[in-house]
């Protein structure tokens, strides 16, 4: 059985993108990065079914920081 993840698009300042993948691979396995454009800093989450809501809260938290802005591109 392979379960999908979901898949939601934000945009950040690219200088932080190895720091954000950092934080999320420290959450083994609820979600990981894909870089789709690193110099417009728009980045893919590719996260794990029932982990959207765990995902929802560090993105509020991370957003106090850095810049993280959902996009629509894709």
């Amino acid at each position: 059985m392979v379960l999908e993840t979901t898949k939601k698009y934000y945009r950040v300042d690219r200088r932080e993108i190895a720091f954000l993948r950092f934080i999320f691979e420290a959450y083994d396995g609820i979600a990981f990065i894909r870089t789709v454009d690193p110099q417009k800093g728009i980045i893919v989450l590719h996260i794990a079914p029932g982990c959207e809501n765990d995902i929802d809260f560090i993105l509020h938290d991370l957003k106090k920081d850095i810049m993280i802005e959902p996009t629509n591109i894709f």
